[in-house]
């Protein structure tokens, strides 16, 4: 794949571990611990896709949720723009998520059922942009709308009308709401149906090139991950046993566990 032209480095991951204790002693002490995330680094320029790729249990969504704050680092540091952001409080943090953004695995869940889909995409703007006027966001919540494929007549019906490829694309909407530099996507496109996944992933593509976004993309999907990213990282049990370019990764493996994964791929 020929991706976007890319330059100095977005997000920097620095030796980030994430664990989790699951065992303790007689004193209350953690004693043993789950190692979800152990010891990662990796960088994500602007206008990059870095594919983050691995089997179920392998750290891949506890990185994702940790880059955005909503689960905190063991160790390590992640820096945005070459500023801390790990350390970061809630409230710290706030101004960082409209920088970066995340779109999740299953649409149906990450739409609130009884919000209308104006209220949805009105939400982050009212938050974040609290000086916009009412028309302002209107027009605004109208353009993201057509930008993902979707027009002002879908704006008061429910998340429950519409299908998952639909849901999906006003989840993109809503992430592109705030105007973020990072998209964190989360299996974006595993929940769908596979032709519904090409349109997905083409539409994030092009996004990408009109916003130039970069993306971290997650997924269990080897053939995805080779068709949309500039970097690949192989993940197992929290740690990157392979990284490279597509074709690096893909035609010369190194790795047992990446050949095995390679291996796993349907033939068409």
């Amino acid at each position: 794949m020929t991706g976007p032209t890319v330059s100095s480095p977005l997000l920097s991951v620095n030796s980030l571990k994430v664990y989790f204790p699951i065992r303790k002693s007689l004193f209350g002490r953690s004693k043993e611990w789950v190692k979800a995330v152990d010891d990662i680094s990796f960088t994500i320029k602007e206008g990059q896709t870095v594919g983050l790729v691995g089997e179920s249990g392998s750290g891949k969504t506890t990185i994702g949720r940790t880059i955005v704050r909503l689960q905190d680092p063991t160790s390590g540091s992640i820096l945005y723009e070459g500023k801390p952001i790990h350390n970061l409080s809630q409230k710290q943090f706030r101004p960082y998520r409209k920088k970066i953004q995340m779109i999740f695995q299953d649409p149906h869940n990450s739409l609130n059922p009884r919000l209308t889909i104006e209220s949805i995409l009105r939400e982050p703007l009212d938050i974040h942009f609290p000086g916009m006027e009412k028309k302002q966001k209107k027009e605004k919540i109208v353009e993201l709308l057509e930008k993902v494929g979707l027009s002002a007549e879908h704006l008061y019906r429910y998340p429950h009308e519409f299908s998952g490829g639909q849901r999906q694309r006003i989840g993109i909407a809503r992430a592109l709401a705030v105007g973020p530099k990072l998209i964190i996507c989360d299996e974006p496109v595993s929940a769908l149906d596979v032709s519904v996944q090409a349109q997905i992933i083409n539409l994030l593509m092009d996004l990408q090139q009109e916003f130039n976004l970069s993306y971290l993309f997650i997924s269990h999907d080897l053939a995805v991950v080779e068709y949309l990213s500039d970097y690949v990282l192989v993940l197992n049990k929290g740690r990157i046993v392979e990284e490279g370019t597509p074709e690096e990764i893909y035609k010369h493996p190194k790795d047992a566990y990446t050949k095995k994964l390679i291996a796993s791929i349907p033939s068409i």
